[in-house]
């Protein structure tokens, strides 16, 4: 499926091309179908469709929601990420979005205070220098970035390792929209819901096997194929697991940028015989 990428980002959120340089160089990745994914936000869109507009590439409305769902049995709540692709009616999307930019801003300042606690060093004005100024697009990568720019770390994953990711000492937790009103969020757009990198999410198979069994019953419609990058056992349960559910499949490359280089645009992983494309389903 060569052309089709529906999983980017732009700096509106964690990606450090603007939202016209994201879709400049999907055209010269020989891509024809783009889906612009920020987290929480759909802030680049207009800009992007400008540039998409001019050089006749296929734009995508898209958004890549963080949301939470649990377990009865533990009453753990786990982090999941939703893209919503080809929004129609933003009504109310739009208003949810506001709310989970306050979540993410606030965040950010919780988990800048943990780290001056623990490094005797306030962060907080150089994350905010990467996202000019604008709080709500702040994200634990530019935090990360930060931390690797003042030589605390020497990689962006050694950041989350140390003090970023669940049960670090500068994690900090947030009521994110539960599974369900995410996708029913995304639904009133008259958008389709897909389930972002079901396997980058640290969970056991029988946790990735509940998830996609909720996702479903709360009215999903697709799921992402795991990266080339992946083992071929990841791929296939996941293939299982998109049978059993009846879901499309979605393909993208989460391309972020320089700053994350296993990452390419365009670089996005083949179907299956018998998978339909969430992108059959556009408007």
């Amino acid at each position: 499926m060569q052309g089709i990428d529906l999983h980017t980002h732009s700096n509106i959120s964690d990606g450090a091309l603007t939202p016209e340089d994201l879709v400049r160089k999907a055209v010269e990745s020989g891509i024809h179908t783009l889906a612009l994914t920020d987290h929480d936000s759909m802030d680049g869109l207009k800009r992007a469709e400008i540039v998409a507009c001019e050089n006749q590439i296929k734009l995508i409305s898209g958004v890549e929601i963080s949301s939470q769902w649990s377990r009865p049995s533990t009453k753990k709540s786990y982090g999941v990420h939703i893209v919503g692709l080809n929004m129609q009616d933003r009504g109310y999307l739009d208003e949810v979005l506001a709310e989970q930019k306050q979540i993410r801003a606030q965040r950010a300042v919780e988990i800048c205070h943990k780290l001056e606690k623990i490094l005797k060093q306030d962060f907080y004005p150089d994350v905010l220098a990467k996202v000019d100024g604008i709080a709500d697009r702040v994200t634990r990568s530019h935090i990360a970035q930060v931390l690797m720019e003042k030589r605390v770390v020497n990689r962006l994953q050694q950041a989350f390792d140390r003090f970023l990711k669940t049960g670090k000492p500068a994690f900090v937790a947030f009521e994110w929209l539960s599974l369900e009103k995410t996708i029913q969020a995304i639904h009133s757009a008259k958008g389709l819901a897909v389930l972002a990198h079901p396997t980058k999410y640290d969970l056991s198979a029988t946790n990735i096997r509940y998830l996609m069994e909720l996702f479903t019953k709360y009215g999903g419609d697709a799921v992402e194929l795991p990266p080339p990058s992946e083992t071929a056992s990841s791929r296939q349960m996941i293939d299982r697991l998109i049978v059993e559910h009846g879901l499309k499949v979605s393909i993208g490359s989460d391309f972020h940028g320089e700053h994350m280089p296993w990452l390419h645009l365009g670089r996005v992983p083949m179907l299956k015989e018998g998978q339909e494309g969430v992108w059959e389903s556009f408007i």
